[in-house]
């Protein structure tokens, strides 16, 4: 099985405590965790969903 690693946020450095986590999901998409708790469980966006929101945030 692939191995899938969490990828921490790169703006989540500096102690900050409100940090998320992504990796690719099974089949097609992005996993988003709490990086603090990832035991909480995960959401799973497909790439439209995705890749909407990166838009949104390159924009900021």
């Amino acid at each position: 099985m692939l191995q899938r690693e969490w990828t921490k946020s790169s703006y989540s450095q500096g102690g900050m405590d409100n940090c998320v986590a992504a990796r690719s999901a099974l089949g097609d998409g992005v996993d988003v965790c709490d990086s603090q708790n990832p035991e909480l469980g995960h959401l799973t966006f497909d790439t439209v969903e995705w890749g909407a929101f990166v838009s949104e945030v390159e924009q900021l």
